[in-house]
């Protein structure tokens, strides 16, 4: 039997969470699974406690997803995705760690916006995207 590629497992994943039924993740998570938040050192172990984290998270509305870009191979992948709730939003990179079709790893970073320093504003222009 063939094991489906991180890749695969990531959009699936993504597509999941873009439900906002967030049990319905715990279908592409391992047993042994855990999310890492380096940025706030932080580390959630088991899909029923990123079940619970997702479900508790205060939002303004439902969570929508933009999956601007997936690479990686068969054991690991790395996701940009724009994330709002129509309010709040943020941009995720997360980098996931795959075994027989389910996620064991996940390490995300969530970088702060931030204005454009003006010694290069004769070298740059906007991205018009959200980011």
């Amino acid at each position: 039997m063939q094991t489906r590629s991180a890749i695969d497992v990531v959009h699936d994943f993504w597509s999941r969470m873009a439900t906002n039924d967030f049990a319905s993740v715990a279908a592409v998570l391992a047993p042994e699974f855990t999310l890492e938040w380096p940025q706030s050192n932080e580390r959630i172990r088991g899909a029923e406690r990123f079940i619970q984290m997702n479900s508790e998270y205060p939002a303004n509305g439902p969570w929508r997803f933009t999956v601007n870009r997936v690479t990686g191979n068969e054991r690991e992948a790395v996701s940009d995705v724009f994330v709002t709730d129509g309010v709040q939003s943020a941009r995720a990179i997360s980098f996931f760690d795959v075994a027989d079709g389910r996620i064991t790893r996940l390490v995300e970073f969530w970088p702060e916006p931030y204005a454009a320093p003006a010694n290069r504003a004769h070298l740059v222009e906007p991205i018009e995207a959200p980011c």
